[in-house]
């Protein structure tokens, strides 16, 4: 039988709900931005309305979005008031929560921090400004008895951040590693399965929208890194910045390594890895050869798919649409839902990620793992020896070695596959080939063993 303090205290946590709820039957959002995702955060809204509503006790309704073409959007957002000034959301105190779907480092950051010293909550899904401030916004949210929320910074429509904070609060996640950008997996996959040039299939995601007119973010691993800043700050508590660590995209990717490592029986992916390795963290964004019966290699087009390993749960795979409107307008939602929730309870203030520790970068020569080297050198006697002296000098050895000549260049592509090469191996090993005269080190691309 309950005791009458338990029933007491019951009973009084459901008269607070009750009182919230006749108090503030609809919670007025503004929103910065009416793009993609923000025309599919007001799609869902509408559709949605019930569930909506029968799950967190109120409507949801968008009262003011801030625009810098009003007339661009008039159908989209027909029963909304459309203005050029941010201040009519700053100051409309109706406002209670704002969505900031602008993108970008500034004025996205000056607008939220104004939004947050008004106690006003914040939802977005703006990676750059997270990974670089987010701590520093995080703390200012909580000085302001307000929430700052971005599950969909990460990976559009998977909800991953949320699932680390909650799912994963009593395990220890020893490795986070995945296909986070869209982009670049779109290009990769038609590389791989078409054999299609970098560049036809870069194109092709232009057209389909896969990719921005200027793309360099998402090609050069930038746009990756960022997210696996904010993947490191929830599985391990860890700060980074982004020169903290090596970021490689897949710009300087040519199509012989793409069909050389299937036919050594791999896939290209990008692919950003944060792992712990005695007692240091190792982190990297750069092209990696993937078993092709391992599951990131199945990953193909415009989908993500992060891995998580747990020391007590083991290997779990989270996959899904990394980008889109309604997929990362879903996740906004999933946050604007949590905070109205937060403001019913009286539990704003709250951070999204309590954990932190000290960042201690993993010793160099710790961290080993397989390596594709991609080399050309003279197709005469003696240059593979002179390589393989190379190796021995810094006690490498390889598994694997194919090589093919260049017709009618005198020039011979070799493709080797190592076993573990640690950090501090790898970097003497390019210093050596930078310094032989006749051998040329064109990619070196970590190896993902099963």
């Amino acid at each position: 039988m309950d005791s009458p303090c338990y029933n007491h205290k019951y009973e009084n946590l459901i008269k607070n709900y009750r009182e919230w709820s006749s108090a503030m039957e609809t919670v007025k959002l503004g929103m910065l931005g009416l793009g993609t995702v923000g025309s599919g955060v007001l799609e869902m809204i509408e559709n949605n309305e019930s569930k909506i509503r029968n799950i967190v006790g109120r409507e949801l309704s968008v009262k003011t979005v801030v625009v810098r073409h009003p007339e661009k959007h008039q159908n989209a957002a027909a029963d909304i008031k459309l203005t050029t000034e941010f201040e009519e959301v700053l100051n409309d105190n109706e406002i209670q929560i704002v969505v900031e779907l602008i993108g970008g480092i500034h004025p996205a950051k000056e607008y939220i921090e104004r939004l947050l010293k008004a106690h006003k909550s914040v939802v977005t899904a703006n990676k750059d400004l997270i990974a670089s401030y987010g701590p520093e916004l995080a703390a200012l949210a909580y000085e302001n008895h307000c929430d700052l929320m971005y599950e969909a910074s990460v990976a559009g429509g998977i909800p991953i951040l949320r699932t680390i904070v909650n799912s994963f609060a009593a395990d220890n996640i020893l490795e986070v590693k995945g296909i986070v950008n869209g982009t670049t997996n779109y290009i990769l996959t038609q590389m791989n399965q078409k054999h299609w040039t970098y560049d036809e299939a870069l194109k092709k995601a232009q057209e389909l929208g896969f990719a921005e007119a200027d793309p360099t973010n998402d090609v050069t691993g930038k746009d990756a890194a960022y997210k696996m800043i904010i993947l490191s700050y929830f599985a391990f508590g860890t700060q980074l910045k982004i020169d903290d660590f090596k970021t490689e995209g897949i710009d300087t990717l040519n199509a012989f390594d793409v069909s050389q490592a299937e036919s050594l029986g791999y896939v290209i992916k990008l692919v950003g890895s944060a792992k712990v390795i005695n007692g240091g963290v190792f982190v990297d964004v750069a092209p990696t050869l993937v078993p092709e019966d391992h599951p990131l290699a199945t990953i193909n087009n415009e989908f993500n798919a992060v891995m998580v390993t747990g020391k007590a749960v083991g290997d779990t795979l989270f996959y899904g649409p990394g980008a889109g409107g309604l997929p990362t307008a879903n996740s906004v939602l999933s946050d604007i839902t949590s905070e109205v929730k937060n403001l019913i309870m009286g539990t704003s203030g709250h951070a999204f990620n309590t954990y932190q520790n000290e960042y201690v970068p993993a010793d160099p020569d710790d961290v080993s793992y397989p390596y594709y080297l991609s080399l050309t050198m003279p197709d005469v006697s003696g240059q593979m020896l002179k390589f393989t002296k190379i190796m021995a000098d810094i006690k490498a050895s390889f598994s694997q070695i194919v090589q093919s000549p260049i017709k009618d260049e005198g020039i011979a592509h070799v493709a080797v596959i190592t076993h573990e090469l640690s950090q501090s191996q790898l970097t003497e090993l390019k210093h050596q080939l930078h310094n032989a005269d006749s051998i040329k080190l064109n990619a070196a691309y970590k190896v993902l063993e099963n």
